[in-house]
């Protein structure tokens, strides 16, 4: 049996996974090609790329695009509960109120409710 988790340990995990977010947010908007490389590429392949190809990279665009908005949203959680943390409500669930077990915490940070509401909470939006 694990100890309980300590308001050390969870701010190390916080922000362990905020630093793994943003390093996740950094990758996806780097860019390689600067902006007029990008249009000299463009310009020249245009004349001969198939519409198939041109549907894969907006594909792709898109799918980063939607990454990114999860990502930001998990940093949203993050700063929250980091914020709970210091109000002291960290661990605990926001429908029920019931401590959060302390594996779901170190496996989800910054878990908002209980495994019982979040079932309920998925099942209610699927």
């Amino acid at each position: 049996m694990m100890t309980s988790l300590g308001e050390e340990e969870a701010r190390v995990l916080l922000q362990e996974e905020q630093a793994r977010l943003q390093q996740i947010r950094a990758s996806l908007q780097a860019d390689p090609l600067d902006g007029a490389e990008e249009r000299a590429i463009v310009e020249l392949s245009m004349v001969d790329q198939h519409p198939a190809d041109i549907a894969t990279d907006t594909f792709e665009k898109e799918k980063d695009l939607s990454i990114l908005e999860h990502v930001d949203a998990q940093l949203v959680d993050v700063d929250r509960a980091l914020g709970r943390l210091e109000q002291g409500a960290y661990g605990t669930c926001e429908a029920c109120g019931r401590r959060i077990d302390d594996d779901r915490l170190r496996a989800r940070p910054a878990a908002r409710f209980c495994i019982d509401d979040q079932q309920m909470a998925e099942r209610g939006a699927g």
